[in-house]
């Protein structure tokens, strides 16, 4: 059985919480006189048992929030469990949205040790039903729905639209497309062109929040500064060249400029990355083109269709 053994708080972000006797949670909000309660999607962080324990075997001597977790749990393996679980305590009920976290400037418990698993090990919850925690509780584990909508993020990479010089319409034209049919957006950002950065939210997006499907619109030309195929070949595990061949194909019927498109798409673990281009015209024609056949697609990494050659 798994069950609560400790919750914590701090009023201020980047230093250790403290144990406390119990957490009050509030739906889509998170905890009560937290630091890191916000509409976002990590309002609640988990960390287990057994992870701190490791961590003391090597000799650090660390108390319960120290890495600034807010529920320490025995019975549970948290960040082995895929985005989209659910955990019941009580009246609460939390959806894991994130595995780990990036760390820029590193935590009181890296600073004074050298070291801190929660950006290995922990792992990130938004609240969907709220009430109140306690020591002792006991906590239910409930797997992610097979038929859960698909989950996405939107990149838009522009120079100038980073800079705030210039307004983004294709990247909100995407969202708009992607919700009408179904899907979950749960990021969109604006990016300058630069691989190094393209690179690392890929990746973020893919291996700790877990999502279906990343699309970016821009950067795809032959200019220098046009490097998102090249971050996207970098990041992948392998790569669905079908899907980019066919937006080209179908957008030669359009225009002969879709020759030069660099744009790529690939698959980095159960995500698939799709680049498409920079103008909301274009944007508007690939995706319609492309939508209606990304969904068995995504069902396949997902796990929950069957391949093609299987079908009658």
């Amino acid at each position: 059985m798994a069950k609560v053994l400790a919750v914590c708080t701090s009023d201020r972000k980047g230093i250790q919480k403290t144990e406390v006797a119990e957490i009050v949670v509030k739906p889509e909000w998170g905890i009560e006189g937290d630091a890191h309660a916000g509409n976002w999607h990590r309002q609640v962080s988990l960390l287990a048992f057994q992870k701190i324990e490791d961590f003391r075997a090597k000799g650090a001597q660390v108390e319960f929030g120290a890495f600034g977790e807010n529920i320490v749990a025995e019975g549970i393996d948290f960040s082995s469990l895929p985005v989209g679980s659910r955990f019941r305590i009580g009246d609460v009920l939390l959806e894991l949205t994130q595995i780990g976290k990036e760390c820029h400037s590193h935590c009181a418990i890296y600073h004074a040790v050298g070291d801190c698993i929660m950006p290995r090990e922990g792992v990130f919850t938004r609240v969907l039903e709220g009430g109140t925690v306690r020591p002792g509780d006991e906590i239910t584990l409930i797997p992610p729905a097979a038929d859960r909508p698909f989950t996405a993020a939107v990149i838009t990479l522009s120079d100038k639209g980073s800079q705030g010089l210039r307004e983004d319409k294709s990247g909100p034209l995407i969202c708009e497309m992607l919700e009408a049919k179904g899907y979950v957006v749960e990021e969109t950002m604006i990016l300058p062109d630069e691989q190094g950065r393209i690179e690392r939210q890929l990746k973020r997006l893919a291996d700790q929040r877990q999502l279906d499907l990343i699309l970016t619109t821009g950067g795809t030309g032959f200019s220098q500064r046009d490097v998102t195929p090249e971050a996207t070949l970098a990041v992948c595990d392998r790569m669905a060249p079908g899907i980019a061949e066919a937006i080209r194909a179908y957008s030669l019927s359009i225009t002969p400029r879709a020759m030069l498109s660099r744009a790529a798409s690939g698959i980095r673990k159960k995500t698939l990355i799709v680049n498409l281009p920079g103008s909301p015209k274009a944007v508007r024609e690939s995706l319609e083109y492309i939508l209606s056949s990304l969904d068995h697609g995504l069902g396949i990494l997902r796990g929950t269709d069957g391949e093609c050659g299987n079908q009658p």
